[in-house]
């Protein structure tokens, strides 16, 4: 079985594990009510608060700027706010029911869909229970309202979206040949993280 996970670290290089923390996690799952997946959290440790290729976000939960259990809540009130009964005037991709073959649509909570990473281009990345419970799968809105599935797990969805797929549905690639940009956010209204690179790819 493919490791996407150790294909990410590769591709990305060493993280830095800056912020690592196993209890900020627990808390966080416990106020969702549920576990994050292994992989995503082991991206996040390592290279989080960062954007990646100058698009892709990624926060953590132990940080008070970029904080990711602050961005889950804010996100998930504001998704949360919208109508979602106004169904007879969505296109099916725009029918959030649909794609994912949704009962409710709910936002921040186990049984919802919780959003891990954004773009500057206005996308959204999700989280979302599998029909039968058993895990999750990603799931991603694009900037005009349509919803796409990925099932897949998330260090497969960010290996894909780094080497150029449309991983944010159709003609969404973001790809840039050469090594990936990371750049830090900044922890600090006078911080001016250096841009850091990936390995050099052979695309």
């Amino acid at each position: 079985m493919r490791d996407y996970l150790a294909e990410v670290f590769a591709m990305l290089g060493p993280g830095e594990q800056r912020f690592t923390s196993p209890d900020a996690w627990a808390e966080l799952e416990a106020e969702i009510g549920t576990d994050f997946p292994k992989d995503y959290k082991a991206v996040v440790d390592a290279y989080a608060p960062m954007q990646i290729n100058g698009h892709l976000y990624l926060s953590h939960p132990a940080t008070e700027r970029w904080n990711l259990g602050k961005e889950i809540r804010e996100t998930s009130q504001v998704w949360a706010g919208l109508d979602w009964d106004r169904e007879h005037w969505l296109e099916p991709e725009e029918n959030i029911r649909v794609v994912l073959n949704l009962q409710e649509v709910r936002f921040g909570t186990k049984d919802g869909l919780i959003p891990i990473t954004s773009t500057d281009r206005g996308e959204y990345i999700f989280l979302a229970p599998l029909p039968d419970r058993t895990g999750h799968r990603i799931c991603a809105v694009e900037h005009d309202g349509s919803w796409y599935e990925y099932r897949m797990s998330f260090s497969e969805w960010l290996y894909r979206y780094l080497a150029g797929e449309d991983m944010v549905g159709p003609n969404s690639s973001a790809f840039y040949p050469g090594p990936v940009l990371l750049e830090r956010l900044p922890m600090s209204p006078d911080d001016r993280p250096a841009p850091m690179y990936g390995t050099e790819r052979g695309m």
